[in-house]
């Protein structure tokens, strides 16, 4: 059975990633990819006028979190030269999904797990501080990420420590700590670490999905609510 299998099979185990949680009343299913034209003139190197553009929409439709993301193609990378991977060719599909929230709001471990790895990414435009969690299901092993939080979330952090599901793992960061971006968490399922402690890539080339989908399957599982799962 493919992870994604499992862990649709296992939804209910899961807890929520906040409180409240993420359903229709109070989330805004956000755009940004290069097909939303407000994005256009928009200068991606203005992390406030961004912050600003994303929670204006939050105050115009009454809602608390604002959600998307995955294997969007995004405009937004060409913001730092971190997602280059070549002279002609960048990175743009994200392969996480977003949440954007309050800076401090905290983020809680959907599944029992243990500590994989964390560091603080603090590249222009990277992920800031960033823990890695190692789970086990139904004899798969399979992580998640969580990226652009606060600094304190690495705070007393250990390699190896286990985890209870419902625990308060991190909060959402600031800018410009969170890699300098308006406050979310970016939150990515990844069943092949491929070797990487710390890190792994958020963002891939249109070249690159086929082989990323396969090992980061879409985290909307872990919000059962909003997307009508069970």
């Amino acid at each position: 059975m493919e992870l994604s299998d499992i862990l649709h099979v296992n939804h209910q185990k899961f807890h929520p990633l906040f409180s409240p949680d993420l359903q229709p009343e109070n989330t805004l299913i956000i755009d940004l990819s290069e097909e939303n034209r407000t994005l256009h003139t928009l200068d991606f190197t203005d992390t406030y006028g961004l912050q600003q553009l994303i929670f204006d929409e939050l105050e115009k439709n009454n809602a608390v979190y604002a959600y998307g993301g995955y294997l969007e193609d995004r405009a937004v990378y060409r913001r730092s030269p971190l997602f280059a991977a070549s002279a002609d060719q960048a990175r743009s599909i994200h392969l996480g999904t977003d949440i954007w929230a309050e800076a401090n709001t905290p983020v809680y471990l959907p599944f029992e797990g243990k500590i994989h790895s964390f560091q603080n990414n603090d590249n222009y435009g990277d992920y800031g501080p960033t823990i890695i969690v190692e789970h086990q299901l139904e004899g798969a092993r399979f992580y998640t990420l969580y990226g652009h939080l606060t600094a304190d979330s690495l705070n007393e952090k250990t390699t190896g420590t286990v985890l209870s599901t419902g625990e308060v793992l991190c909060h959402i960061g600031d800018a410009p700590v969170n890699g300098d971006w308006p406050p979310h968490l970016h939150f990515q399922v990844i069943e092949d670490m491929q070797g990487l402690r710390g890190d792994f890539p958020g963002v891939c080339t249109g070249q690159e999905i086929d082989h990323y989908r396969k090992i980061c399957p879409d985290p909307g599982v872990f919000f059962q609510k909003l997307n009508r799962i069970g």
